[in-house]
């Protein structure tokens, strides 16, 4: 899909685009303003010192969660809100035996949320508490039915604050299948007013269970004329399709009429939009798992990074958040981390300016969550 030049410029003739991260969004000081014209050359040449930083959950963890009854989760995605960053987790156990793979055990839940002040990502990221009973149990915000055939579980994919409200955008899951395949009866969204302590699961507005947008990772930008859209990109249920991009403004996220969705380009090298989700197009056609984007200052690009199939994770850069997008770089292997996935990001956690980033990734052995870091390789100018 992205490659050449001539591609390039063929999908986005020469079209200058003034966007800007809005803060709560990115977790940033202040907003990062860009402009990239749609020709721009790659500049993302690969990626380096690949760290395992710590352990996040789990008994042995530098947070000991399973004081909070979690001895066993995975995903860890992360959205902020002012000095707050939020871990949503996707399925949950309070004990299991000694030496368990995957999920399972006791006490399940299909989902948790921890939260953490810790602005130092160089040494893991500490929770300052789960989103919890007054026993310290750590609550389930999204319930399920827990039924294979009808519903198996509920699992956030990501999350994004808008003023005061906290939206969870999760998948309902019909069945697990084989390895990287499932399900989803559809996708949905619950809020929060109560910085996390509640949530209530908004009614009509979810995506069927055979669309693009069952998993989601979501980012604001504001526009020139002062309001704000978010972005959405998408994927199906499981790990093999490819990626596609909504919008919809910020003041009406809960209006599933306001949401458009990316269409292609136009004969000027712009972006169009239509209601109709049928006329969504791809923008990152690789079979995508668990994907994570985010504006990046070091590039000053986008960046995505996904689970390849049951392959290794992937980084790709972004020109615009239709793209093009660049050819995939690999960041880390099954044979260095095996069973990894779910490769998450926040622009709050990086060093020199993007240069570093951190990220959160899952192990299906032992099921747990721990904190990585690498480093991006510029081309030279």
């Amino acid at each position: 899909m992205a490659g050449s030049s001539m591609k390039r410029k063929a999908a986005n003739a020469a079209v200058m685009l003034p966007l800007s991260i809005a803060a709560c969004s990115s977790g940033a000081p202040q907003p990062a303003e860009y402009r990239v014209e749609s020709d721009a050359p790659f500049v993302l040449a690969g990626v380096t010192d690949l760290e395992e930083v710590a352990q996040l959950t789990g008994p042995d963890s530098i947070n000991t969660t399973d004081r909070f009854a979690v001895a066993g989760t995975d995903l860890g995605s992360m959205f902020n809100l002012d000095d707050r960053t939020y871990f949503v987790f996707g399925d949950t156990f309070g004990s299991r035996p000694a030496g368990m793979t995957g999920g399972g055990g006791d006490d399940w839940r299909s989902n948790v949320l921890a939260v953490s002040t810790d602005a130092d990502p160089s040494d893991g990221i500490t929770f300052d508490r789960f989103i919890a009973d007054d026993a310290d149990h750590a609550n389930e915000l999204i319930p399920s039915r827990k039924q294979t055939g009808l519903e198996i579980t509920t699992i956030p994919t990501h999350g994004i604050a808008v003023g005061a409200s906290m939206y969870l955008y999760f998948m309902s899951v019909n069945n697990w299948g084989p390895a990287g395949v499932w399900e989803a009866n559809h996708s949905g969204v619950a809020r929060s007013a109560d910085g996390g302590e509640t949530w209530e699961v908004l009614d009509g507005l979810e995506w069927e269970g055979e669309s693009n947008f069952i998993q989601v990772s979501p980012a604001k930008i504001a526009n020139d004329d002062g309001t704000t859209d978010i972005y959405f990109w998408g994927i199906p249920a499981g790990r093999f399709g490819g990626a596609k991009l909504m919008k919809v403004p910020e003041n009406e996220i809960e209006r599933l009429s306001s949401y458009r969705y990316f269409s292609g380009i136009d004969e000027d090298g712009s972006a169009t939009w239509s209601a109709d989700i049928g006329d969504a197009s791809v923008v990152v056609d690789d079979a995508v798992g668990e994907l994570s984007v985010v504006w990046n200052r070091y590039l000053e690009r986008w960046i995505m990074t996904y689970l390849s199939g049951e392959g290794g994770v992937v980084m790709r850069e972004g020109i615009n958040p239709w793209g093009p997008w660049g050819e995939p770089i690999s960041v880390a292997t099954q044979t260095s981390h095996p069973g990894l996935y779910g490769p998450f990001m926040n622009p709050r956690y990086v060093e020199n300016d993007g240069e570093t980033i951190y990220f959160s990734l899952s192990r299906w052995d032992p099921y747990q969550v721990y904190w990585m870091k690498v480093t991006l390789v510029k081309s030279p100018s």
